[in-house]
């Protein structure tokens, strides 16, 4: 990113693992950055580190309840959510909650600003895929009862409002389509699969595969979702684009790759498989590649090896 003048950008979630690479990444490029967070997942570290920034302010706060900021605010980027199935399926209304009222709170913060507005959306929106590979104009096929369905539909609803906001109160919008993102940062108990597999790999026990390990995901290092964010931020783009690596992988190659570079004799074990999970996930990242001169960089190994040590005990 290269420097630009100071101007102000309000991250809502910004100390959870996302948000906090782009608090730092942002701070970098000479913006000044406040963070709203209510601290229900994220890790306070990733703030605190933070801190002694100048233009950095923490503001401990649940999104769902009015946002008040004073002075000019540039951008509005609203991160805040419950991305990890432990973590959405432990809190599933306060996923709902952050996905509606805190979308509705972080909108009329952006209009009131006449700030742009950009939401964190996510693979989600597509379920349990039909459609493979997945292009941002497939409606998705979603189970909203299911034990996902909170957020999934906690997305699908926000993608919704923001566009409803672009068509009647004209407000500049963006809508970023996360697909699995890894990286240093995350939490060892974040419950998704490359912590998971990191964690268990390095502490000698069994690799918990779900099913038998043929579902696929498309996993993209945080650097290169932080840059295709930062194009998108600064695009003129309004309808939704797809960020994340289209390499895909089977759960079962994930977990060998893990143990070569780790040097595990960990083995792997097999459970159940959970209720929803879908069976493919991987992205059509042609929008992104032609409109924001982007894709990622960072193949696979090279981003798990550049995360490991982040978990190391």
């Amino acid at each position: 990113m290269s420097k630009v003048s100071a101007k102000r950008a309000v991250i809502t979630g910004g100390a959870g693992f996302i948000g906090a690479h782009l608090c730092r990444s942002l701070l970098g490029s000479g913006y000044k950055v406040i963070c709203i967070d209510n601290f229900i997942t994220a890790a306070a570290g990733n703030s605190q580190s933070l801190a002694k920034n100048k233009n950095f302010t923490l503001i401990k706060q649940d999104i769902c309840k009015y946002i008040d900021i004073p002075g000019k605010v540039d951008y509005v980027l609203h991160c805040a959510s419950l991305a990890s199935p432990e973590d959405y399926l432990h809190f599933p209304i306060q996923t709902l909650k952050a996905g509606s009222l805190g979308t509705h709170n972080s909108l009329g913060l952006a209009k009131t600003k006449k700030a742009v507005f950009m939401l964190f959306s996510t693979s989600e929106v597509y379920g349990d895929p039909l459609v493979h590979p997945q292009k941002e104009s497939y409606w998705g096929n979603v189970n909203p009862i299911g034990v996902r369905g909170c957020y999934d539909e906690s997305k699908r609803f926000a993608e919704a409002l923001t566009m409803a906001y672009r068509r009647v109160h004209k407000l500049d919008t963006k809508i970023a389509r996360i697909f699995n993102t890894y990286g240093p940062g995350m939490r060892s108990n974040d419950g998704r699969v490359i912590p998971n597999f990191i964690c268990q790999a390095l502490h000698n026990k069994p690799l918990t595969v779900y099913g038998r390990g043929e579902q696929t995901r498309s996993f993209c290092y945080i650097d290169d979702l932080i840059e295709g964010l930062y194009r998108l931020m600064l695009s003129s783009l309004n309808e939704p684009v797809n960020l994340g690596n289209p390499h895909e992988f089977t759960i079962l190659q994930l977990a060998g790759l893990v143990l070569k570079i780790t040097g595990s004799k960990s083995r792997i074990i097999f459970k159940k498989l959970p209720q929803d999970d879908p069976r493919q996930r991987r992205p059509d990242i042609s929008k992104a590649k032609k409109a924001l001169k982007w894709e990622p960089q960072i193949p696979l190994s090279a981003g798990l090896k550049k995360t490991i040590p982040w978990f190391k005990p």
